[in-house]
């Protein structure tokens, strides 16, 4: 991880940790770097969610796109995927999302991504780093004036291009279903009610309203409550759900049972792998997920891949092995064949698709997969102690007794988070109250010796 840029881009909390001054500066580095490698005037879209701290951080980075040169294009609310299609579909330099994703609203990130709608890669990342830390003076000496400076526009019907693309790549009419969307307040109600009501069924769009500080606020993918009470009071189908850039998707059955990305990725592989478009057989998968997706795999024939948790590491297997498929058990899933990013609408529309196809309910497509208890917890910890905890022998006895106590009937992960300070606790097995008590002795240990801020 850099010194700049997490697993996920630039992010904290807006003006105060985020800066103006830094967003202004990433601009400016982003600008130098890239039009020197393109060796002209370099052409870059921005999007932005929906977070009162967005416009802020898009006046910052567009003034500093422009001060070195670079023409701007002002997307708007967009989710983080639309960006990373339209750098590609209008051959942009260069595009960027401004979003903290699935975090409250008073944090927001910058996510670069190149011109083939990929995140830049980490050296150019890191070039834009030693810039905005190391070389001021070289960013200052970069700045241009009279004709030489960048131009702004606006074009918030890009978007609409983005919207048709996900449609075209699922089934093209799913009448007679009841489904429920929760936007979170966020990108996403920009663009479900366009996206959704083209497919002939029911819609019922929840939290559709952003007003700036209610992006992710109990709703979303990461607050399922709300939508899983409105699934069974008024008989839908299913419901969906997004977080705050759209670039994440859950699901709750008919049932009123969420289902998670584990048990998405799990539908859509045997889907694919029955088609012929899942290549080698492959779903790239995290280690965080479910001990039950491995129990699945083996018996449908299909073979996993895993990686460190982080959408990049997802996709960095991907590329490498050319395989089709993969996610994460939050519901960020890449579909390579019509994305280079994590998509919620494009899951969500590949879900609808799977449904139609089969002419199953969603509860029956989600049990083929037994999902194992598991218990997470997550513990705040000082950005002193971030990498340092590692090295504390009490953690790491702890750890090791409560594995030895497990005796391989389960599974313990201890990580840092990629985005914030926290260390995360999981554990899974097949006894909850045994596992949930670990998880806790274990989180007790990291609070003691790694207090808050």
């Amino acid at each position: 991880m850099g010194r700049l840029f997490g697993t996920d881009g630039a992010r904290g909390v807006a003006v105060t940790e985020l800066t103006c001054e830094t967003a202004m500066q990433i601009g400016r580095a982003a600008a130098a770097v890239l039009c020197r490698k393109s060796g002209r005037k370099a052409k870059i879209l921005i999007g932005k969610d929906t977070r009162i701290s967005s416009d802020i951080m898009e006046a910052a980075l567009t003034a500093g796109l422009l001060s070195v040169g670079a023409d701007v294009v002002s997307l708007g609310v967009v989710p983080t995927p639309a960006v990373a299609f339209l750098v590609k579909d209008m051959q942009a330099d260069a595009g960027v999302m401004i979003s903290a994703s699935h975090n409250s609203m008073e944090f927001n990130g910058i996510k670069l991504f190149d011109k083939t709608g990929f995140k830049l890669s980490d050296e150019i990342e890191e070039e834009i780093e030693a810039l905005v830390l190391d070389e001021p003076a070289i960013l200052a000496d970069s700045q241009k004036n009279g004709a030489e400076v960048g131009r702004l526009v606006y074009d918030a019907d890009a978007v609409q291009r983005y919207i048709s693309h996900i449609q075209e790549t699922g089934e093209k009419n799913i009448p007679g279903l009841k489904i429920a969307v929760d936007c979170a307040n966020g990108s996403a109600s920009a663009t479900a009610e366009r996206l959704f009501n083209g497919i002939g069924s029911k819609i019922y769009l929840l939290n559709c309203e952003p007003d700036g500080i209610n992006i992710n606020r109990e709703c979303g993918s990461t607050h399922m409550e709300g939508l899983i009470d409105f699934v069974k009071e008024n008989g839908c189908d299913l419901g969906i759900a997004f977080d705050g850039d759209a670039d994440r998707c859950l699901a709750v059955d008919e049932n009123g049972c969420m289902v998670d990305g584990d048990k998405l990725i799990a539908i859509f592989a045997k889907d694919m792998k029955a088609r012929g478009t899942l290549n080698d057989n492959v779903a790239v998968v995290t280690v965080m997920t479910n001990l039950g997706f491995t129990y699945f795999a083996k018996e449908n024939g299909i073979k996993m891949v895993t990686t460190k948790v982080g959408d990049r590491y997802i996709l960095e297997q991907l590329l490498a092995g050319h395989y089709s498929m993969g996610g994460e058990q939050s519901g960020h899933i890449i579909f390579r064949d019509f994305a280079t990013t994590g998509d919620g609408q494009l899951t969500a529309v590949q879900l609808l698709s799977v449904m139609k196809r089969t002419g199953r309910k969603l509860s029956e497509l989600a049990g083929i997969m037994e999902r194992y208890p598991q218990v997470m917890i997550n513990v705040k910890i000082s950005r002193s102690m971030k990498e340092g905890w590692k090295n504390i022998p009490e953690i790491e006895e702890i750890i090791e007794k409560k594995e030895k106590e497990l005796d391989g009937s389960g599974r313990i992960l201890v990580r840092e988070s990629g985005t914030e300070p926290l260390i995360r606790v999981m554990i899974e097995g097949r006894n909850f109250d045994e596992i949930n008590r670990m998880a806790v002795e274990i989180a007790d240990v990291i609070r003691k010796f790694c207090p808050a801020d």
